[in-house]
């Protein structure tokens, strides 16, 4: 019987045989035929073919969904064409008091200081101004149409006037585009445009002829509780409506509880000129209930208005003690329903204080803010709280409303500060922001 062993080794030998014979035929049709070369290229074109087919197709789509998306571009807002500056703080840790947090100021309009945040206990993070968002405000402020000579500046925020504050009274000219008043025999033409509070569009001439001026230079400063901003104006004698060349300088310092802002004029011109400059902020009514708004005012005499309708003043000062006008209390008195258009003079600096002192106070929301007066060329405080209004204005200035106006006795006063060629003057508040609270430091 034939053993198994010899039937396996056969079996081995014929299997070895026939895979060295595959490899001997595969060598001799392809190896040297070169099929193999052809078949490997083949293959690698098919493969770059497909990658690149499918390359274009991605980017294709890629392209088509770029163009139908909208495209992105990031908008800088910036009135009056220059950036805006923005003064930031952190709030304090472990503060339990109202604190301010940020100014928000409009170099390409006057340095008109759009909006002021602070941190009140009672309602966390707000905004201190009556003023529309920082968009809206751009289109607002346009400098064209209704805006011409920056009137929609007074409308929100806080802005600064110069060369004179508050309203001037004269003659019309037949177009009703300009009035014209004297100073020391010299003429003086000047826009009509802004919409007194009294409402009566061209009846005045308000809020002085910096509200849409741009700056010259700027500059900025972090400080350990804020930071501060600087702004030069050059607006020489403002288009020929003024006497002589005019610059202003402003400077803004933002800290916890306090904001300083100082307002330097200088005449660079050859001839004198009077200036006047003056303050227009909007503080929100963030309650919306105004009768319960304590409203502090320093001693001083209140400017009659003869004809509510028109502004027209009589030239008689008047003591406030007795009247519905007697803010002087220590907190001041309710606004209850009383509406405020009104001029009070002949400030009396407040007791330990460095000028006069007037305070807002809102008792729903828990705090106060405090104007105090620190350059003693400040002769006027101009209140504005309308009875439908949202907001309340205190307007520290220079001068009395319409200082050349021929109601006034010539021995008066009206607050014009002249300067001679080379001379300047100063203008300088402090505005603070206090708790109500009984607890507070300021109660103890």
């Amino acid at each position: 019987m034939e053993d198994p062993r010899l039937s396996r080794m056969y079996w081995a030998l014929l299997k070895q045989w026939a895979a060295k014979r595959r490899r001997s035929l595969w060598h001799a049709a392809v190896m040297r035929s070169g099929m193999l070369t052809v078949l490997i290229l083949t293959l690698l074109l098919m493969g770059l073919a497909f990658g690149w087919r499918t390359h274009r197709l991605g980017q294709f789509a890629m392209l088509k969904k770029q163009l139908r998306a909208k495209p992105k571009s990031e908008v800088v807002i910036r009135p009056g064409g220059q950036d805006v500056i923005r003064l930031q703080r952190s709030q304090m840790v472990g503060g339990s008091g109202p604190e301010f947090l940020s100014a928000t100021l409009l170099p390409g309009r006057g340095m008109n200081m759009l909006q002021i945040s602070a941190y009140l206990p009672q309602r966390g993070e707000v905004n201190l101004l009556a003023s529309p968002s920082l968009d809206d405000a751009e289109e607002k402020l346009s400098g064209s149409g209704a805006d011409s000579s920056g009137e929609n500046s007074l409308t929100m925020g806080a802005a600064i006037e110069v060369p004179w504050a508050g309203r001037i009274l004269g003659t019309r000219t037949p177009d009703g585009a300009n009035l014209t008043t004297m100073w020391q025999g010299l003429r003086l033409s000047l826009p009509t445009g802004a919409r007194d509070s009294y409402g009566l569009d061209g009846s005045v001439a308000a809020g002085g002829l910096l509200l849409k001026e741009p700056s010259t230079s700027v500059s900025t400063n972090i400080m350990p509780d804020g930071g501060e901003a600087m702004a030069t104006f050059r607006p020489g004698n403002f288009g020929g409506r003024w006497l002589s060349q005019t610059e202003i300088e402003t400077n803004v310092e933002l800290s916890g509880r306090a904001i300083e802002l100082k307002i330097v004029a200088r005449n660079i011109g050859d001839t004198a000129e009077p200036i006047g400059i003056g303050w227009h902020p909007r503080f929100a009514i963030m309650s919306g209930h105004r009768g319960q708004m304590m409203l502090h005012l320093p001693e001083a005499l209140r400017a009659e208005v003869k004809d509510r309708r028109s502004g027209e003043l009589s030239g008689r000062l008047l003591p406030v003690s007795g009247t519905e006008y007697d803010f002087t209390g220590r907190n001041g008195a309710r606004l209850g329903g009383l509406t405020l258009d009104d001029s009070f003079v002949e400030l009396k600096r407040g007791m330990m204080a460095d000028g006069p002192v007037a305070e807002l106070r809102d008792p729903e929301s828990g705090y106060g803010l405090r104007i105090t007066a620190t350059s003693p060329t400040i002769k006027a405080l101009r209140v504005y709280a309308p009875l439908d209004g949202s907001f309340i204005s205190i307007q520290p200035q220079f001068n009395y409303d319409d200082p050349f106006g021929h109601e006034w006795a010539k021995t008066e006063d009206t607050g014009m500060v002249v300067l001679q060629p080379g001379q300047s003057t100063q203008w300088k508040i402090r505005l603070e922001i206090f708790s109500l609270s009984p607890t507070s430091p300021e109660h103890l």
